[in-house]
């Protein structure tokens, strides 16, 4: 049996969820001190180095690093494996961001009708990486999160996920400053307008996205399944 207890400071998030609730003109918050200060240590010394084994994404829209958990889909759907390459510690809250308690927890905190976790992945940002602002609007019942584990973050330097009101920098509402054991969540809808500004310093961003949404044996995921959808427009090529 696994113990979870001493992982997530929950009376610091709940204390963001009345922020959450009301913010404008997307649900979103930021929750500083997101792990017991021990866990986040483990966690921060053990974060996967930047090399060979991260896939370096480079689009007109953003240059960024990704590393794939273990037996992750190819287009990003993790499944219940352990991954070996990664500390006890990373693995232990993989299982836990797995569980009823963690998804009913940010349930209750969002009020968003989520059911289990779709995405575990590590993304990185080094200098020239960027993201443009972008939105999702896969619906509703989807929550999003970046934390981050990047100590001596400089206010006002580029590099966090920040959020907007329209699809241009200009329109920034809110972008972190303290990368440290913070989270930044936010529920998908048309106005989850959200991105990274070009980071200029020789510095690495170093973040973890996690992605909880609806889900159910009868419909699969609320968002959509992209391995199914384009196998499913496969066969249909094929047929034509």
């Amino acid at each position: 049996m696994n113990d979870f207890s001493n992982i997530i400071n929950w009376d610091n998030v709940f204390k963001q969820s009345e922020n959450f609730k009301t913010n404008q003109p997307c649900k979103f918050a930021f929750i500083e001190n997101f792990f017991h200060e021990d866990f986040y240590n483990k966690l921060y010394n053990s974060y996967p180095k930047f090399d060979d084994s991260w896939d370096h994404i480079v689009t007109y829209d953003k240059n960024h690093w990704s590393k794939k958990w273990a037996g992750t889909t190819t287009h990003g759907i993790v499944q219940d494996d352990d991954d070996n390459s990664l500390s006890h510690e990373w693995n232990t809250l993989k299982k836990y961001a797995s569980t009823k308690e963690f998804t009913e927890n940010f349930k209750k905190f969002s009020n968003a009708s989520v059911e289990k976790l779709k995405h575990f992945h590590f993304i990185g940002m080094s200098q020239g990486g960027f993201q443009l602002p972008h939105v999702h609007n896969v619906g509703p019942s989807t929550l999003v999160m970046m934390l981050y584990f990047s100590k001596n973050w400089t206010k006002g330097d580029p590099g966090a996920t920040y959020i907007a009101s329209d699809l241009d920098e200009s329109s920034i509402l809110f972008e972190p400053y303290n990368l440290d054991n913070t989270l930044v969540i936010f529920q998908d809808s048309q106005y989850a307008i959200h991105g990274a500004r070009y980071l200029e310093k020789d510095v690495k961003r170093k973040a973890l996205q996690i992605t909880l949404e609806g889900w159910s044996p009868e419909l699969g995921w609320s968002g959509g399944d992209p391995d199914k959808i384009i196998e499913e427009r496969s066969k249909n090529l094929v047929e034509l």
